[in-house]
């Protein structure tokens, strides 16, 4: 980990419209990630956890205040160039791993690539290298139905990185899994963390994983800070 910040969060808002009434997710929030860390989002169901992945994946739009990668400001794009920049430059990992189950593993892969208009020859040899990273090579024309809890999170992991992107964002990647299988596809997380020299944001609900990263934050009451 540098100490070159890669993200910069400042003045974070995000409120609901309910009603009548607005509902305040966080406000004013202002936090930097450093270029190469790991970095833990801990906090309680409902305190705007995914809220704030959302946000730093340009998913969403904050109600107020600006988040930049290095000298980019998100806010300043059109929904098009915020498309393309997903694509290019951040992976997801989701607890539902969201893979299409009438689509083999590499075609589920594939999509990102295709999406961007890469040829499909190219696609496909890229998605095969990225599933043999994940010790998947000999699961690709399964169909994700076919395969375990724990394949299917791996397959989600090749996907996350066939586009080659500097930032992975990951929303509670073990939630839906035995302690094992989340053992395992954590020190996954964490290698590929290391071979793709990505900037890894990990919501996680896991003491245990979240003290195997860099750093820690907590977002409590719409306060996020360092984690005691």
């Amino acid at each position: 980990m540098s100490g070159e910040v890669r993200i910069a969060a400042r003045g974070l808002t995000k409120v609901y419209r309910s009603g009548s009434a607005d509902l305040v997710v966080f406000r004013d929030l202002d936090f930097d990630v450093y270029r190469g860390e790991r970095l833990a989002l801990m906090g309680e169901s409902g305190a705007g956890k995914t809220t704030i992945l959302y946000l730093l994946g340009a998913l969403d739009r904050p109600t107020a205040g600006t988040i930049h990668y290095d000298s980019r400001e998100l806010s300043g794009l059109t929904d098009s160039e915020l498309a393309e920049f997903r694509n290019g430059e951040i992976g997801f990992v989701w607890q539902n791993h969201f893979l299409l189950p009438e689509f083999t593993a590499l075609e589920n892969v594939m999509m990102p690539l295709l999406i961007r208009g890469v040829p499909q020859a190219e696609a496909a040899s890229v998605s095969r290298a990225r599933l043999e990273e994940v010790g998947l090579g000999s699961r690709t024309v399964h169909r994700a139905g076919e395969l375990s809890g724990g394949e299917q999170q791996r397959v989600a992991l090749a996907r996350a990185l066939v586009g080659n992107p500097s930032v992975l964002l990951a929303d509670e990647p073990t939630g839906n899994l035995d302690f094992r299988t989340g053992e395992m596809i954590f020190d996954l997380l964490n290698g590929l963390h290391q071979s793709h020299q990505l900037t890894s944001v990990l919501v996680t609900h896991n003491l245990s994983f979240a003290r195997r990263s860099d750093r820690i934050l907590k977002l409590e009451g719409g306060i996020l800070g360092p984690a005691s």
